[in-house]
C-alpha cells in the first residue's frame, strides 16, 4: 500500500490542488424543514468555494447562495420553522425549483474545481453529514448527474474545532477563534456558511504555519 504524502514547494507552502487529496473544500450550509433528507424540505442553500493566496494561505471567496421552493409533499417541522425564520411561500422570496436550484449552487462550484486543478469538490459544513445528505438526497430526487461533490466524504469543522478550540457549537468555536458572531444573522445559510468558512481556513491556516517545511 502506497502512503500518499503532502507535496510542499521549497518556500513551505502547499499547492491547494494537492493539499487535500485532489479534493477542492467547498463550504455548504442548509436550512431545512426538518432533520431527515428524505422527507423534509430543503428550503435555502449557500456555498462558498476555498481559494489561495500567494503566501499559500486558505481564504473563502463570496457565497453564493438561493432559496429553494419545497418539493411537493414535503415535510415542514413547525419548530424547525421557527428556528429558521423563513417563510417558504412568501411572495418576495424568489426561490428556485430544486434542480434549478443545485444547477446554481454547482455552476460555479464545478468551475472553481477546475481552475484549481482539482478532481472533484468536498463538502465541508458544521455537522457535515447533515448538509451533504440533504444535498444527496436533493441530487437523488432530481435525477441530477453532475454532482461535483464526494459522496460520502466530508470534512467537519465540529470535529476541526473541537481540536483546534475545544468548542464544537459554531458560535462559540467562531467567538474562541476571535471571528466574532451575531446572533441575530445566525441560522441564515449564507451567515452560517461564511463563519464556517472563516473558522476553516483559520484551523488549517494555523497548521500550516505551525508544520511547514522549508
Amino acid at each position: 500500500m502506497t502512503e500518499e504524502k503532502i507535496v510542499y514547494t521549497a518556500g513551505g507552502k502547499t499547492p491547494l490542488n494537492t493539499r487535500f487529496r485532489g479534493f477542492l473544500p467547498v463550504v455548504v450550509d442548509v436550512e431545512t424543514g426538518g432533520f431527515n433528507c428524505q422527507t423534509d424540505a430543503l428550503l435555502e442553500v449557500a456555498a462558498i468555494t476555498i481559494a489561495q493566496d500567494d503566501e499559500g494561505l486558505l481564504y473563502p471567496e463570496p457565497a453564493v447562495s438561493t432559496h429553494v421552493i419545497p418539493f411537493e409533499g414535503a415535510n415542514m417541522n413547525p419548530k424547525s420553522m421557527e428556528i429558521n425564520g423563513i417563510d417558504p411561500y412568501h411572495p418576495l422570496r424568489a426561490a428556485r425549483k430544486e434542480a434549478d436550484a443545485l444547477g446554481h449552487i454547482f455552476t460555479p462550484i464545478r468551475k472553481a474545481v477546475k481552475e484549481a486543478g482539482c478532481n472533484r469538490a468536498i463538502l465541508v459544513g458544521h455537522n457535515a453529514f447533515f448538509d451533504l445528505s440533504f444535498i444527496n438526497a436533493c441530487v437523488a430526487r432530481n435525477g441530477i448527474k453532475r454532482n461535483p461533490f464526494h459522496p460520502f466524504s466530508n470534512f467537519d469543522t465540529v470535529s476541526l474545532c473541537g481540536l483546534a478550540y475545544g468548542q464544537t457549537v459554531l458560535a462559540r468555536a467562531a467567538q474562541s477563534a476571535e471571528l466574532g458572531w451575531s446572533t441575530s444573522d445566525a441560522h441564515s445559510a449564507v451567515y452560517d456558511t461564511e463563519m464556517t468558512a472563516r473558522l476553516f481556513c483559520a484551523v488549517i491556516n494555523r497548521w500550516e504555519e505551525l508544520h511547514q517545511k522549508d
